[in-house]
């Protein structure tokens, strides 16, 4: 059986992270460089290389020359305002991408040395910058789609998809010409009705790309999206006999048993938009491990600050 080129790649251990981002300075260096590479840039007026710089015990901070405001590295970012030294972010930043089923709050917290709920900041912090950074690329091409969910049956309660208990989900996987999967999505929904896969589909699928579901009548919706559906009907098999739907089974199989045995308890119905972004964020960049690191640390960059309010609200969009 040939070796699979995912699994044994070159990573990134963890003494190269050592050596990349061992002290406070190398990971103010890092973050420096990556938010500004061309050089510092005044987010005011766009200035460049008309700058001053003053230590305050705490952060560096940059002064523009032209028009007196300053900033610092990490002003505007998701690390905005925080009191943790930067190294502590860095090395969630590498247990978090480097974890091939995740890492709970808790068990973050345990690594890094912090309380509980900084731990749990840290996390959904990072996991809203991946959302975020996921949200703006599109799935085209070969689409396989399905229904899903998240919870168990409740004692005395309906079975099935009238299940109290159970959260839905869309999943989407995009396959190569060769059929293998390039990227997921995995998403919310209030229902599966026509109206949420309409609108699901309009934010997160090119027009024009060939949907192929299991024939459950709100997919028909994609094609009112602009997109071809095509529907595989079951008729009673079961998914392992539906030789179509194989990639997407077993990546929502790995989903389910990744999200159990990592996570004993959490919210799934307030924040499950940031769990299943999460594993679709590593799963996407699978092909560059060794890239790992640093593509979050460019995504935490470009997302917004999050205070408390904010990572406790987890608004849900379908």
């Amino acid at each position: 059986m040939p070796q699979s080129r995912v699994q044994y790649q070159e990573g990134f251990s963890f003494s190269d992270f050592i050596q990349a981002f061992g002290t406070e300075e190398k990971c103010l260096a890092a973050l420096e460089n990556a938010r500004w590479p061309n050089g510092f840039r005044c987010p005011q007026c766009g200035a460049a290389e008309s700058f001053g710089v003053i230590h305050d015990g705490r952060r560096k901070r940059y002064q523009c020359k032209s028009c007196r405001h300053q900033t610092t590295a990490t002003a505007g970012t998701i690390f905005d305002s925080t009191k943790l030294p930067l190294a502590t972010w860095f090395q969630a930043i590498y247990l978090i991408t480097h974890a091939k089923n995740g890492i709970s709050a808790m068990e973050l917290r345990r690594q890094l040395g912090v309380s509980y709920p900084t731990g749990w900041r840290i996390k959904h912090k990072l996991m809203q910058a991946m959302q975020e950074r996921d949200s703006q690329y599109l799935l085209q091409g070969i689409i396989h789609i399905d229904d899903a969910y998240f919870g168990g049956e409740l004692s005395g309660g309906k079975a099935g998809r009238g299940s109290e208990n159970k959260i839905p989900f869309v999943a989407a996987v995009e396959l190569n010409n060769e059929g293998r999967p390039i990227r997921i999505k995995m998403n919310r929904v209030t229902g599966f009705t026509s109206e949420a896969i309409k609108t699901w589909t309009k934010k997160r699928i090119v027009p024009g790309s060939a949907v192929f579901s299991d024939g459950l009548g709100c997919f028909r919706a994609t094609a009112d999206a602009g997109c071809e559906h095509v529907a595989e009907i079951m008729g009673g098999r079961k998914p392992k006999e539906v030789p179509i739907f194989q990639w997407l089974n077993t990546i929502m199989g790995n989903v389910k048993r990744g999200l159990s045995g990592t996570y004993h308890a959490f919210n799934f119905q307030k924040y499950g938009d940031r769990y299943l972004a999460e594993i679709a964020y590593r799963f996407n960049r699978r092909f560059n491990l060794k890239g790992l690191l640093q593509r979050l640390l460019i995504a935490c960059i470009g997302s917004r600050p999050q205070p408390e309010r904010l990572l406790r609200s987890a608004e849900f969009c379908c």
